[in-house]
Parts: C-alpha cells; sequence; structure tokens
C-alpha cells in the first residue's frame, strides 16, 4: 500500500503552502515529509510546470494561478504515474484557467501521468477529458468515453414560434413526429429532422407558425448532466 501511494499525486481542494518560503523551499519542505530521495528533482519540477524563475519571491506574493501551479509541483515531485486532482482551476482567472489546462494536456502527453479531476465546472471538463464518471448525490450514476458522450449528447433544432401549441401541432399533424420537448419558456427542441431545418422552417411558416427563433444546437456535458440526474424540466 505504501509503495502504491508512492506513485499517486494529490491535490485536495487546494494547496497547503508555506506563505514565507519561496517556491524552492516550499517544495523542499515537501520533499523531506515525502522522503523523496536527492533535491534535483526540485528544479526539475519547478521548470516542469514554469515556475523556475521565481527565485526569491515568496509564495504569499503568487499570483492564484502560479499558487495552483505550485500545488501541482508538489504532487508531481515524487514523479507520479496517478495525479488525483480536486477543483484545479476554481477561483482562477481565465488566462490561469488556460495556463493549468495547458499543463495537465502536457503532463498527460508528455510524461503519460494519468489525471483523474474532480470537479464541477463542466464546461472545461468537456476540453480536457476522454473519460467521464457522473457522480450525484455519493453515487456513480455513469461511465463513458468522451466519445460515447458526444454521441449521446442530441443534437435539435431549437424553435421559438408565437404560439408554441400551434407549433407542435405542425410538427405532429404535418411532419408526422413527437421526438420533440417543450421547455417552460415555450422554446420547441426538435430532435428529428436536424438535418432538414428548410423543410421544418417552411412548414411552419406555411401552416400560420411565426417563427421567432431557430437555429441548430446540441447539448453539452451540462446539460446532459443535468438530464441524467433528473434535474431541469423533467416531469
Amino acid at each position: 500500500m505504501i509503495e502504491a501511494r508512492k506513485r499517486v499525486g494529490t491535490i485536495i481542494e487546494g494547496p497547503a503552502l508555506f506563505p514565507h518560503m519561496t517556491a524552492k523551499q516550499n517544495l523542499e519542505v515537501h520533499r523531506v515529509q515525502r522522503g523523496i530521495p536527492g533535491k534535483e528533482c526540485i528544479e526539475k519540477t519547478l521548470a516542469l510546470v514554469g515556475l523556475q524563475h521565481t527565485g526569491k519571491k515568496k509564495t504569499r506574493n503568487f499570483s492564484l494561478g502560479m499558487k495552483q501551479r505550485l500545488g501541482l509541483a508538489m504532487a508531481l515531485l515524487s514523479e507520479p504515474e496517478f495525479l488525483i486532482l480536486d477543483e484545479p482551476i476554481n477561483g482562477l482567472d481565465p488566462m490561469g484557467v488556460v495556463e493549468i489546462r495547458e499543463l495537465l494536456l502536457k503532463l498527460n502527453r508528455e510524461k503519460g501521468i494519468t489525471i483523474l479531476i474532480s470537479s464541477h465546472i463542466l464546461s472545461e471538463l468537456n476540453l480536457l477529458a476522454t473519460h467521464y464518471g457522473i457522480i450525484h448525490d455519493g453515487k456513480l450514476l455513469e461511465e463513458l468515453t468522451a466519445k460515447d458522450l458526444q454521441e449521446k449528447c442530441q443534437h435539435y433544432l431549437h424553435i421559438k414560434v408565437d404560439k408554441p401549441h400551434q407549433g407542435v401541432a405542425v410538427l405532429e399533424e404535418e411532419l408526422g413526429t413527437k421526438e420533440f420537448e417543450v421547455m417552460p419558456d415555450g422554446i420547441i427542441k426538435l430532435y428529428k429532422y436536424v438535418g432538414e431545418p428548410g423543410l421544418v422552417s417552411t412548414t411552419l411558416a406555411a401552416n400560420g407558425a411565426v417563427i421567432e427563433q431557430f437555429m441548430p444546437m446540441g447539448e453539452d456535458l451540462e446539460e446532459y448532466f443535468t438530464k441524467l440526474i433528473g434535474g431541469g424540466n423533467d416531469e
């Protein structure tokens, strides 16, 4: 078990740093605590996360993004094969988010490190993850690959007409479909005829429906997650 733990790096919530110390000094304390032999790993890890030029700057003067990168350096000091991160971009500004994202991709592609990320920022996960595990109320509801998710996130025609009930009647009677749902704001999500928007719009117009909005759209990870856990507008 101890040997297995040596192969794992973690950051839970946020890195625990000594604010009066430099990045190098923080890593030295962590190295000693973890029993990691040799000091050469410190400079190498600082370079890996882009903090090799911070010199004597105290971590209390680091930006939030720099602190997150230093936390990653601490997790990477023992050259782990598996990295566990809890909300690694929480609170970061847009530039900090991009920096952490690029660093994580680099660690995976160049170092072959497997990374497990726990996050509520689903739009960001969509740019990183190759596999998903969706958890709700402490239960694993579904496991799927990025390809599976792409296939399950249905594309649809986003339709808003002046009289939603009239639009629904046209879809059912003229186009012969019930593959749609009507949202509380009157928006109709049509899952059929996605490749034939012209047919749908002309049929609606020919039957007296005034089209206010009409565009192809697709569900994203957030929408899929909401639907899966029973949120949104499910009855």
